[in-house]
């Protein structure tokens, strides 16, 4: 796994922060400057929390933890369903169902429910109901889908998250706090670092940004699994 230097994060937009007004006086250690009333990343600490994230990923994956993908941001879905899939791990980027981590059980059913309706599309167990039947079926599927579409596999409260916008996945944050679930994410200007226990300081709503950190935390996952099997 190798990171991408401080040009490829320069480059890819990483070190744009928000407004002053915006801020999160917290994230004071993070900021190099401003300009023209924006926030710059420093970027020499982005790299070394991403190494951090990135080593904490790794060896956490390695012992069999899993790592729950979370970004329902317009810009950022596309991406975090991409590389969550590449690296085999559950993701959620339409919208996080409330209690998911507090409350698994009844998530498990929905699970099961749509892998159900799923095989039996699949095996063509649909065809003894009649058109109208079929159409109601197909719209319960669906709907499954969009909710834990992307859970398919998760069979327990994985070990961690990654979040990209920890602002707007306060409720996800709240629920892992309380399961003790650690959290690894974005950490934009107008982010209290101290939400997650592995901040990256870095542009959550640049696509190119949300791209270059996200494809190192597949990565990481990615060298957890070979170190895994070579355990």
């Amino acid at each position: 796994m190798s990171l991408p230097t401080m040009l490829e994060l320069l480059q890819s937009g990483v070190h744009f922060g928000h407004q002053r007004s915006r801020w999160h006086p917290k994230m004071k250690p993070y900021v190099f400057t401003e300009q023209g009333g924006v926030q710059v990343i420093d970027l020499e600490k982005t790299v070394a929390k991403l190494e951090q994230a990135a080593s904490f990923i790794t060896e956490l994956v390695s012992q069999g933890g899993g790592v729950l993908f979370i970004g329902t941001k317009k810009q950022g879905q596309a991406i975090i369903e991409k590389y969550a899939k590449e690296s085999g791990m559950p993701y959620v980027t339409e919208r996080w169902i409330g209690g998911m981590f507090t409350n698994f059980a009844s998530v498990s059913r929905l699970i099961k429910k749509y892998k159900r309706l799923k095989e039996d599309k699949a095996s063509g167990a649909w065809a003894k109901y009649t058109k109208k039947e079929q159409v109601a079926l197909n719209k319960e599927m669906e709907k499954l889908e969009k909710i834990v579409g992307g859970l398919e596999e998760m069979k327990k409260i994985p070990e961690a998250i990654f979040v990209l916008d920890a602002k707007r996945e306060k409720t996800a944050i709240n629920e892992a706090r309380k399961r003790k679930v650690k959290i690894v994410g974005f950490c934009d200007t107008n982010i209290n670092p101290e939400l997650l226990d592995y901040p990256i300081p870095a542009n959550d709503d640049a696509t190119k940004s949300i791209e270059i950190i996200t494809r190192v935390i597949a990565e990481a996952i990615k060298a957890g699994q070979a170190k895994q099997i070579q355990n």
